[in-house]
């Protein structure tokens, strides 16, 4: 297994965000943003399961945040820590401190989502992977929100057999705390114009499990971008992040 090197960075509120890294990169190595999904973290999205392994034994150099809340980052329970399109604010402040000029940008779930706001706000990615994200995982957030602030709100009454098990499950696996969590949901993250979609000029792989349609359709989103196709690979949207496929099809639209 590749060794992890993490640094931490101030956001532009002070909010300290983990950044992790590949250890041992050539100085040369393209970067690659990639940005992970609501409860996970840097850690599970990208390096237990070798994907970051992978790009940087291919001339890539992975870096990898953990959100606000999430992972290793700090966790405010500040409601003023967390303005609208918080971590789209967060995207940007890490660009500009790293000094990324030339990389690629990956996002998975409410990493895409991020991502693709943040393309919107003016970044500008060589390539885009927006990964388990559909046309509707950008529209209608305050539906989707609703259902984690719900089993937020009910989570130690949630028991095995309702629908909110897997997310309780996943979120009490991953350390979240639940009061900055909640504020996160319900302040934190803005809709998305579909209109400005066109503003996404760069070639765009849409990476979706072939079981996964949380976000809605992927094709539908293709549509609405102006260069961008769709890929599936095995798994939902739990399972996806978990096989190999999902590294190598990075890879491999990164390579191309």
């Amino acid at each position: 297994m590749s060794s992890i090197t993490t640094d931490q960075v101030g956001s532009f509120d002070g909010t300290a965000m983990a950044v992790h890294r590949v250890a041992g990169v050539a100085a040369d190595a393209r970067p690659v943003l990639m940005l992970h999904g609501l409860f996970s973290s840097a850690e599970v999205n990208w390096i237990k399961y070798g994907h970051a392994a992978l790009l940087a034994q291919n001339g890539f150099a992975p870096i990898m945040p953990d959100w606000r809340v999430h992972g290793a980052s700090e966790a405010p329970r500040d409601p003023a820590a967390y303005p609208v399109d918080v971590l789209v604010r967060d995207t940007l402040h890490l660009v500009e401190q790293l000094n990324l000029e030339d990389f690629d940008l990956v996002g998975f779930s409410l990493g895409a989502r991020t991502a693709t706001s943040a393309v919107i706000a003016g970044l500008k990615p060589r390539r885009l992977i927006l990964s388990g994200m559909g046309i509707e995982g950008l529209t209608n957030w305050k539906k989707r929100s609703a259902f984690f602030v719900d089993m937020i709100d009910r989570f130690d009454t949630i028991e095995r057999g309702d629908p909110a098990f897997m997310a309780k499950s996943f979120m009490k696996s991953t350390g979240i705390d639940r009061e900055a969590a909640r504020l996160l949901l319900t302040r934190g993250v803005g809709d998305i114009d579909v209109a400005q979609l066109q503003r996404i000029a760069m070639p765009t792989l849409l990476l979706i499990g072939e079981d996964d349609r949380d976000n809605g359709s992927p094709w539908s989103l293709a549509e609405a971008l102006p260069d961008a196709r769709v890929e599936e690979v095995p798994g939902n949207h739990m399972s996806s992040v978990v096989q190999k496929d999902l590294g190598q099809a990075i890879l491999r639209f990164l390579s191309a």
